[in-house]
């Protein structure tokens, strides 16, 4: 695999994105299109169950994903309050969860500088990732 960048960081799982959510929005479709065809209350129960799958996948995702940032956070907070060392930090508690989320891919050498900067330009993940200069790989993030 080549190595991770701000063009490829981008994970996508094949299960996820690829198998069970077209499955779940088809099944939406397929007991959308018998309803309008053959009004019936059984038909609607099935578009009704198909739709809170649909629910159901996406919180299930959601929620794994929230976790994940949760975990994001803490780490960074961590390695930027290890890399400080005595250094005042109280500054790092109000870099926002997304701000840690894009400051991940940061190397040691410039995530204390970027994080700074982040926080007093109100800095996006996105526009953090597109200012890191040297990469670090995220492997683990689905």
């Amino acid at each position: 695999m080549p190595a991770q960048s701000y063009k490829n960081h981008e994970r996508w799982d094949p299960w996820y994105h690829f198998f069970l959510s077209p499955v779940m929005l088809l099944n939406v479709v397929y007991w959308g299109m018998r309803l309008v065809r053959e009004p019936d209350l059984g038909v609607a129960w099935g578009l009704v169950v198909s739709c809170g799958l649909v629910v159901a996948v996406l919180k299930l995702r959601l929620n794994a994903l929230r976790v994940q940032d949760r975990l994001i956070r803490l780490e960074e907070q961590t390695r930027v309050r290890r890399l400080l060392g005595s250094s005042d930090a109280s500054w790092v508690d109000a870099v926002s969860v997304s701000q840690w989320i894009g400051l991940r891919f940061a190397s040691d050498g410039e995530v204390v500088a970027l994080a700074r900067r982040a926080l007093e330009e109100k800095m996006e993940a996105k526009e953090i990732k597109e200012a890191i200069r040297d990469w670090r790989p995220d492997e683990y993030r689905v």
